[in-house]
């Protein structure tokens, strides 16, 4: 039964690198029948945003991923961290430091001038038989973890195996600031410990901060986690993922017409894989996924198979179910009596939820102009003469016209008794009913918009003379 968490920083939204580290842990969590947390670490009081905190929850609702207990603020737990920070100083296992920045600035370019790894030197370090210096006088001390200095930090990465840190990498990094506050990796050990963390899923940008947090956890008598590290997603240049590339915010892919599950079923693929399965519902992807399977290869983002994914989501989730999206991009089709129809015409070529207004658009509004490619290439000197001819043929059947086969069955005899091609006379009727020549099926449009609707379109279109003298 694993325990785990999504801890993210309110300093920004929340962009699909962490949706999909939260998605694992997410799935690890339910399979297991185990817990999923969320905390929120907001100690950084200067970078944390309000409307990113709330962005963070929305976007958590918008994919439909629950958590158990209260969102846990690290801001609310201040008491909590300076009471293992005094732990650790009155066991021996930290100590104060008064180390100016100055000093410590000039420390450092003094080994990089000697080409050494810039590191704290253990001017304030206690031990056996070392006089530290005098506490200098107005100087506020930070606090630093008392670390091994000899053998190695060894941990099994559930992605990487075996991982080794030499303690001689690793120096006496900070644990509380001069301020009080404690740092990054002091306040997600202490959290990760009383939550009963059982399996950290993170991105591999934190794999040296956890030879830190295993020091704080061996220091502190705490049971250390089971630690997976997910490489990171590429551009497809094998780049750093920018916003250019799809690093957008999570709630920016609903405002541009994607579909919840076509985000989560991208984002599982973009590190797991189970076979050559692309398609995988949360049922499956419960039932299917483990985080020892996670690639140990970066991944890289394809926005081709993003959209594949969705076109695949808008023609097989329920009409009703599309309807209710398209309300959110102000495309009101709840209550129109041929709804079904017309989503069932408009989804099949439909990428995005903002194509799909745009294609229903086309039928239920009324042109206001032309297409002038489509007009040029199609509208001839004859075209205007056997559409008024059409358009008789349409009134003298209209009481028997209803299904798109109806249209058909009056439409066939016309083109062969004018000896016309079907562009010739499809495509002007697809520009006097929508506007353009593409959309789907003449016959279907038809049997949407009803006799009288047609009739009225295909007349302003001859009056206006498609727009062509305008």
């Amino acid at each position: 039964m694993a325990v785990t968490r999504f801890a993210p920083s309110p300093t920004g939204y929340l962009h699909i690198g962490g949706l999909r580290t939260a998605l694992y842990s997410y799935l690890w969590a339910r399979k297991t029948k185990g817990q999923f947390r969320l905390r929120i670490e907001d100690t950084d009081t200067q970078r944390n945003n309000e409307d990113a905190m709330k962005a963070i929850l929305e976007a958590f609702e918008w994919v439909g991923m629950d958590f158990d207990g209260e969102v846990e603020y690290q801001s609310k737990r201040l008491d909590i961290y300076k009471e293992y920070i005094q732990k650790l100083l009155d066991e021996g296992n930290a100590y104060y430091c008064y180390m100016t920045k100055e000093e410590l600035d000039a420390l450092r370019e003094k080994q990089m001038a000697n080409k050494q790894t810039p590191r704290y030197d253990g001017t304030w370090r206690p031990e056996e038989g070392k006089t530290l210096p005098l506490i200098p006088e107005g100087v506020e001390p930070v606090v630093r973890i008392k670390a091994p200095k000899e053998g190695m930090i060894t941990f099994i990465d559930g992605v990487k195996s075996i991982m080794n840190f030499n303690c001689s990498e690793v120096d006496d990094f900070v644990i509380a600031r001069s301020n009080g506050m404690p740092t990054y990796n002091f306040v997600v050990t202490i959290d990760d410990a009383l939550m009963g963390i059982t399996d950290v899923i993170r991105g591999d940008d934190h794999l040296t901060n956890t030879a830190k947090q295993i020091i704080i956890y061996e220091a502190l008598g705490f049971n250390i986690p089971k630690f997976y590290h997910v490489p990171m997603i590429n551009n497809p240049q094998g780049k750093k993922l920018s916003k250019r590339d799809g690093a957008l915010d999570v709630m920016e892919y609903k405002r541009q017409g994607f579909l919840p599950e076509t985000l989560l079923n991208f984002l599982v693929r973009l590190g797991w894989s189970h076979g050559d399965q692309e398609i995988f519902s949360m049922e499956e992807m419960l039932e299917l996924f483990d985080p020892s399977n996670i690639n140990k290869s970066a991944s890289s983002y394809n926005e081709e198979k993003l959209l594949w994914l969705n076109s695949h989501y808008i023609k097989n989730v329920s009409n009703e179910r599309l309807a209710n999206e398209l309300e959110y991009f102000d495309c009101h089709i709840k209550g129109h009596d041929k709804k079904e129809i017309i989503l069932d015409l408009c989804k099949e070529r439909a990428q995005t939820l903002i194509e799909l207004k745009e294609a229903i658009n086309k039928i239920i509004l009324r042109p206001t102009s032309y297409e002038a490619k489509g007009t040029k290439k199609f509208i001839k000197e004859d075209t205007i003469k056997f559409l008024e001819v059409y358009l008789q043929t349409l009134e003298e059947n209209k009481e028997s016209l209803h299904l798109a086969c109806d249209y058909e069955v009056i439409t066939k005899p016309f083109i062969e008794k004018f000896e016309l091609k079907f562009p010739q006379l499809f495509q002007p009727i697809r520009i006097s009913l929508t506007g353009g020549t593409q959309a789907p099926s003449v016959y279907d449009i038809m049997a949407v918009l009803g006799f009288e609707e047609v009739k009225s379109r295909i007349l302003t279109a001859i009056e206006r003379n498609f727009g062509k003298e305008a």
